[in-house]
């Protein structure tokens, strides 16, 4: 059989794209706004992970421009060798104060921060306890590991307990427990008081990716762990810089030790080219901001409170969400694909979810909200839904 030939057999996405309702790679010609441009169209901006509205701030540009000005504008190298700069350093210490432990990694890839962060742990008699509903790249960290892995039913504790119980007889082996803090479909919170507890029980480490909470959840948005005020029992949290941040990159935090070893271990580090200049600089200031002007996250929550409030009043069903994620299940994927496309044709940009990110049969809009989003944005937001799930028929 011939490599290629899965290639050619693959049609689904053109078949969706001749229908008129692909909803992927829609080019936009403007920032990362409340609103947006495509096609020389406006429209109101759903589908960012944006959460404080930090991309477009002026002092986070400058800061980029200024990093840019004085690093160049990249480091042709790994951190490992020639492409640690003082900047980095840096910013690891910001993020370790920030966050309230002892040492910062940070990584080119928020991807590459799970991926190579549980592959360097987890050795082959080790085990990882992982949420069936883990983001793709914990998956991909535990499946580049040498050790086993074990999946959970989704925040369920009663399970994960279970499985913690099944596998204690083992006393060589090494226990990580692995979840997002909030999911990035659902937007659900992980459960965390009853996980740590069970991680005591059995003698296990816990890692909570942290990517859709820090800026969100947390004493001024310092993520899961501080919102449940379980910082201490948290080995490591991890973060990227391409959410609430306003960057690209992603790191970990934790004990000198444990961040210490990853760093002369990590694959996905030592041979991945250094985060640029301009992204280092970009995080610091986005740091500056989140600090000193921590009421950003308390209007980033009042706007998901009023939408949240204002979708299950008209009777859409948004799951279990308690996160700036807020989600409207749809059904089956090509139901998804066309009310995403009336969305759009009505002016608003919505992500749709399909298998394998959510579970077949399950298909959602995901929807997510900003800081910088004004009540009168948020009422047109609330009118136009109210008319396309009317004409759907998803709402009565």
């Amino acid at each position: 059989m011939d490599l290629f030939e899965k290639c050619y057999k693959f049609t689904r996405a053109k078949e969706v794209m001749a229908m008129g309702i692909y909803p992927y790679f829609r080019a936009i010609g403007s920032g990362a706004s409340a609103e947006v441009m495509i096609d020389g169209r406006k429209l109101i901006m759903l589908g960012s992970n944006n959460y404080l509205g930090l991309t477009q701030h002026p002092q986070v540009k400058e800061a980029a421009i200024k990093a840019t000005r004085e690093y160049g504008s990249g480091c042709t190298g790994s951190r490992f060798l020639n492409g640690t700069l003082t900047i980095h350093e840096e910013l690891e210490e910001r993020l370790a104060n920030f966050m309230g432990r002892e040492a910062a990694l940070v990584f080119s890839t928020g991807f590459q921060t799970n991926q190579g962060t549980i592959s360097t742990l987890v050795g082959k008699d080790d085990i990882v306890f992982a949420d069936r509903q883990n983001h793709a790249s914990i998956v991909d960290g535990c499946r580049l590991s040498f050790g086993r892995t074990l999946k959970f039913k989704h925040n369920d504790m009663a399970d994960l307990d279970r499985l913690l119980k099944n596998s204690d007889h083992n006393h060589n082996a090494g226990k990580l427990i692995v979840v997002d803090g909030v999911f990035s479909m659902e937007g659900d919170v992980i459960d965390l008081p009853p996980l740590v507890e069970s991680a005591q029980k059995y003698g296990a480490q816990v890692m909570v990716d942290d990517a859709h909470s820090i800026g969100v959840l947390g004493k001024g948005g310092r993520g899961t762990a501080s919102h449940f005020n379980l910082e201490k029992q948290v080995g490591i949290t991890m973060g990227t810089f391409s959410k609430s941040l306003a960057s690209l990159g992603g790191f970990i935090v934790g004990d000198e030790p444990v961040i210490h070893y990853i760093k002369h271990h990590a694959r996905a580090f030592i041979f991945s080219a250094s985060p640029p200049p301009s992204a280092v600089g970009t995080v610091l200031a986005a740091l500056d901001i989140l600090e000193s002007e921590p009421e950003r996250v308390d209007l980033l929550w009042r706007n998901i409170r009023k939408m949240k409030k204002a979708f299950n009043e008209m009777g859409y069903n948004t799951l279990n969400s308690e996160s700036a994620i807020i989600p409207l299940l749809i059904g089956d994927e090509m139901k998804t694909f066309q009310f995403w496309r009336i969305l759009f044709d009505y002016g608003i940009f919505t992500n749709p979810a399909i298998p394998p990110a959510v579970e077949p049969g399950k298909g959602l809009i995901r929807t997510s909200y900003m800081a910088t989003q004004t009540e009168d944005l948020l009422d047109r937001v609330i009118d136009i839904f109210e008319k396309v799930g009317k004409k759907f028929g998803i709402i009565s």
